[in-house]
C-alpha cells in the first residue's frame, strides 16, 4: 500500500445508490471510518445496512458512488478489498462436526497461513476458548459458537472487519460475550464496521454512530454528539440527559408503524 493511501480513512463511502427493480434500497450514503475504530451503523430492518454490507465487501455492485476498504476502490480493486477485510454475518459459520480448534487450522490451511496449529492455538486463547479447543463445535453455547466464528474471520490478520448485526438471537449472557470480543477486536487495531438495529449495541460499543433510515444517513457522529440534538427533559426539576433510543425515535419515529 502506498503511504497516500496509508493516511485514508480505513473505509470511505461516497454518494452510494442501489436499487432492486422499483425498490430504491440506499439513497446517496456516504461516511468514513478511522483506521482502528468501531463504527455503528444503526438502523431497522429493511434500512439498507445488509446491502452496503455486501457492496463494500464487493458481494454486490452499486448502481452510483464510490467506496474504499483500506485504500482500496471496491468497484476497481475488488481483490485488495478481499484481502484486506473479513465479513461476519447473523448466523455463525463453523462446521458444528469438528472442533473449535480443527475449524480455525481448516481456515487457516484453506488461507495459506503458515503454521495453522499454532495460529488456531493463539487464537483459541485470544478469544477464551481454549479449554473448549478440542470440543466440537456442536456443544458450544451461542456465545462461543460466535466468538469461535469472528476468530476465523481473523485468521491472516484483516485490517477491516464488517460484522453485520452478530448478535441476532444470542442471549444477553451471550450478547455480553460478543460485545467484549469486538472491543478487544478495536483495542488490537481492528476496523470494525457493525451494523446493527439494537440501540444498547450502539451505544455500547460504537466510536461513531451512523443512522441510516430510508437509505439515507440522517446522522452521523459520536454518542455524546447525537445526544446533543435533542434538549434535556426536566424531570422534578432534575435534568434527564436523552439517550440513544430518544435521539433514535425522534429522527425516525416508531419504526414499528412502518412496513417492512
Amino acid at each position: 500500500m502506498t503511504a497516500a493511501r496509508a493516511l485514508d480513512p480505513a473505509i470511505r463511502v461516497q454518494g452510494i445508490e442501489k436499487s432492486f427493480k422499483d425498490l430504491q434500497v440506499l439513497r446517496g450514503v456516504g461516511f468514513e471510518v478511522k483506521a482502528g475504530s468501531i463504527f455503528a451503523l444503526l438502523g431497522s430492518n429493511g434500512a439498507g445496512k445488509t446491502t452496503l454490507v455486501r457492496i463494500l465487501s464487493t458481494l454486490l455492485r452499486p448502481d452510483a458512488g464510490t467506496a474504499s476498504v483500506n485504500g482500496f476502490d471496491v468497484g476497481a480493486e475488488p481483490a485488495g478489498v478481499r484481502g484486506s477485510i473479513s465479513l461476519g454475518g447473523q448466523f455463525a459459520a463453523v462446521d458444528e462436526v469438528l472442533t473449535g480448534r480443527e475449524n480455525l487450522v481448516l481456515v487457516a490451511r484453506l488461507r495459506h497461513v503458515k503454521d495453522p496449529g499454532a495460529v488456531a492455538d493463539s487464537l483459541l486463547a485470544r478469544f477464551d476458548l481454549a479449554e473448549a479447543g478440542d470440543r466440537r463445535a456442536a456443544t458450544y453455547s451461542g456465545g462461543m459458537r460466535r466468538r469461535l466464528d469472528i476468530a476465523m474471520s481473523l485468521i491472516g490478520d484483516p485490517p477491516v472487519i464488517f460484522l453485520d448485526e452478530p448478535t441476532t438471537g444470542l442471549d444477553p449472557q451471550a450478547r455480553i460475550e460478543v460485545w467484549q470480543t469486538i472491543r478487544q477486536l478495536a483495542g488490537g487495531g481492528t476496523t470494525v464496521l457493525l451494523t446493527t438495529q439494537y440501540l444498547d449495541e450502539a451505544e455500547q460499543l460504537a466510536d461513531r454512530i451512523a443512522i441510516l433510515h430510508q437509505g439515507t444517513i440522517i446522522q452521523n457522529g459520536t454518542l455524546a454528539e447525537l445526544k446533543q440534538l435533542l434538549p434535556p427533559a426536566k424531570v422534578e426539576y432534575v435534568e434527564k440527559q436523552p439517550s440513544l433510543e430518544d435521539v433514535f425515535l425522534a429522527l425516525v419515529g416508531d419504526t414499528r408503524k412502518e412496513p417492512r
